[in-house]
C-alpha cells in the first residue's frame, strides 16, 4: 500500500516537473502565423552587360580575349552559336512591410544596383517594386510596391533586449520562402570591420543567403531587427548572423522616405580604441573613449581645435565607452549643428566645441567601377584581391592622386587588408613604386617571387599605414 502512495507521488512530481518544462519552452506558432504575412520575398534582377562566363572565364567587351570569342566561338562551341550581349544577374532576398500603403524595408546589397525589383507577398501576389534609396553604410534599403490594405508588422524596442532573449527570423532562405529559425540573443551592439555606423544584434538564429533583409522578431510578435550578414568561413550558417537594430534602421527609412539619401554628420578624425596599457599612459582610470590618431586639416575638428593624443569621452553629453561609440553619435547627428565634446588631454578634461560638417557621398558603386561585371567574374590577382581604379570624384574625396580601392578580399584568413581600404604604393627591395593602375600593380606582384612578403602603403580612412603581407597565391 505504501509503495503505491510514493509511486502516486512519484507520478504527479513527474509530471508538474513536465509541465513546468514544457511552459518553459517557447512556442513560436502563433508569432509565425500572425507576423509571416508581412514578410516577403524579394528577387532582384541586374542587366549585365557583356557575356557571361564561357568555360569557367569572365568574359567583358574590354577583354582582349572577347574579339577572340565573338569570332571563333560558334565554331568551337557550337552550343553557344550567338552569344548574347547581355544577360541577367539575379540575387534573392527577404523584406517587410512597414506601412499598409507598401513601403517595405530590405537590405541595401538585396536591391542595390538592381535594374527590376519584384515583391511577391505571402498571398502569392507579386508587384514590381520601386528603390526609394538605398543607404550602403547601415546596409539599409527602402523599397516602394504600389498596393494598399497590406499586412504591416510591429515595431519593438531594440535596446529592451537581453541577452539569451529568444528571437524568431522569418525568410526566404536560398529562396524557401516563409521559414521560420529561432533562437536567441548572442550579444548586443557589436562592432564589425568597416561598419561603424550600426550596434549589432548578435544572435545564433540560422541565417543564410536569402535571408538577408528579413525581419528578427521578439517573442511578443515585434520587429527587432533586419537580419543583415552572418560570419562563416563556409558561405553558410555557422551559429553566429548579426541584425540591424531596427531603430537604426527607422530613423535611416525616414530620411529615405523624405530625400531618397541620408545625411551624416562628420567631425574629421580618425580614432582609435583606448587599451588598458594607452589608458594608463595617458593617465586615464580605466579604458575608456576614442583616442584621436590624426586630424584632418581644415575640418571641424581642427578648427575645434582639437590635437592627436585627445581622447574623446562623451559627445553632447552621451559616453563615448569605446572607439566604435564616436561614428555613430557623429553620424547621427545633422550637419550645421553644434556638438560638445568633452576631451581628455594632458591629464585633465575640458570641453570643446565643434560644428558637425557633412559626410561625402558614398563612393560610386562597384556596378560602375568594374564596369557592368557581376562580383564573382573578377579576378583577384595573387594577393586574392578585387581591385579597381577610382574615379576623379573618388580621388578628390579620398584626397589623394592615385591608388587603388580595395573592392573584396577572397583569400578568407587574410584580415590584413578590408574593403574600402586603398593601396597608394607597394614597397619591394627598399623601393616604393606609386600604384596607379591594377595592370601595373598586378604586373608588379607577377614578378614577385612565391612565399616573399609584400610591404604596401595604405589609406584607411582619414589615417596611412603600412601593411606587410606575408606570402602570395599562385594560380
Amino acid at each position: 500500500m505504501l509503495k503505491n502512495w510514493l509511486l502516486a507521488i512519484w507520478l504527479g512530481l513527474f509530471s508538474l516537473l513536465a509541465q513546468a518544462q514544457s511552459r518553459e519552452l517557447p512556442d513560436f506558432a502563433d508569432l509565425a502565423e500572425k507576423q509571416g504575412i508581412a514578410v516577403v520575398n524579394i528577387s532582384a534582377t541586374q542587366v549585365v552587360r557583356g557575356h557571361p562566363r564561357i568555360g569557367g572565364l569572365p568574359f567583358d567587351e574590354d577583354d582582349p580575349a572577347y574579339e577572340f570569342f565573338r569570332r571563333f566561338a560558334p565554331r568551337q562551341f557550337p552550343g553557344i552559336p550567338n552569344m548574347p550581349r547581355e544577360f541577367e544577374n539575379k540575387s534573392l532576398g527577404s523584406g517587410f512591410i512597414v506601412s499598409s500603403d507598401g513601403y517595405i524595408l530590405t537590405n541595401a546589397h538585396v536591391v542595390d544596383a538592381a535594374d527590376e525589383v519584384i515583391v511577391k507577398l505571402s498571398d502569392k501576389r507579386e508587384f514590381k517594386a520601386k528603390v526609394i534609396g538605398t543607404d550602403k553604410r547601415t546596409d539599409v534599403a527602402l523599397i516602394k510596391i504600389e498596393a494598399s490594405g497590406l499586412p504591416s508588422v510591429r515595431l519593438g524596442d531594440p535596446g529592451k533586449l537581453r541577452v539569451g532573449e529568444w528571437v524568431v527570423a522569418i525568410g526566404s532562405p536560398f529562396g524557401f520562402e516563409s521559414t521560420v529559425t529561432a533562437g536567441i540573443v548572442s550579444a548586443k551592439g557589436r562592432s564589425l570591420p568597416q561598419e561603424n555606423f550600426v550596434p549589432f544584434i548578435q544572435t545564433d538564429v540560422a541565417i543564410n543567403p536569402g535571408n538577408s533583409g528579413g525581419p528578427l522578431f521578439n517573442m511578443k510578435g515585434e520587429v527587432v531587427g533586419i537580419n543583415s550578414q552572418i560570419y562563416s568561413r563556409s558561405g553558410g550558417y555557422q551559429g553566429i548572423a548579426f541584425a540591424i537594430p531596427i531603430d537604426v534602421a527607422m530613423e535611416v527609412q525616414s530620411q529615405l522616405r523624405a530625400s531618397g539619401k541620408v545625411q551624416r554628420g562628420r567631425i574629421g578624425v580618425a580614432i582609435q580604441e583606448i587599451t588598458k596599457e594607452l589608458a594608463d599612459s595617458f593617465g586615464l582610470s580605466k579604458p575608456q573613449g576614442a583616442l584621436v590618431a590624426s586630424v584632418e586639416k581644415g575640418s571641424p575638428a581642427d578648427k575645434a581645435g582639437l590635437e592627436v593624443g585627445d581622447v574623446i569621452l562623451r559627445f553632447n553629453d552621451k559616453p563615448v565607452t569605446q572607439s566604435s561609440d564616436l561614428p555613430r553619435l557623429v553620424g547621427n547627428t545633422r550637419p550645421g549643428t553644434k556638438a560638445t565634446l568633452q576631451v581628455w588631454r594632458n591629464g585633465t578634461g575640458r570641453e570643446m566645441a565643434v560644428t558637425v560638417g557633412e559626410m561625402p557621398d558614398e563612393l560610386a558603386s562597384s556596378r560602375n567601377q568594374r564596369r557592368g561585371k557581376p562580383a564573382e567574374a573578377v579576378p583577384a590577382n595573387r594577393l586574392g584581391l578585387v581591385l579597381s581604379e577610382p574615379t576623379a570624384e573618388q580621388k578628390r574625396q579620398l584626397g589623394i592622386r592615385n591608388g587603388l580601392v580595395v573592392e573584396e578580399v577572397r583569400n578568407g584568413s587574410r584580415n590584413d587588408l578590408r574593403q574600402g581600404d586603398v593601396i597608394l604604393a607597394l614597397i619591394q627591395k627598399g623601393v616604393q613604386t606609386e600604384v596607379k593602375t591594377v595592370e601595373q600593380f598586378n604586373s608588379l606582384l607577377a614578378k614577385t617571387e612565391k612565399d616573399a612578403n609584400v610591404t604596401l602603403l595604405v589609406k584607411r580612412g582619414d589615417s596611412q599605414t603600412f601593411v606587410t603581407i606575408k606570402g602570395m597565391q599562385d594560380k
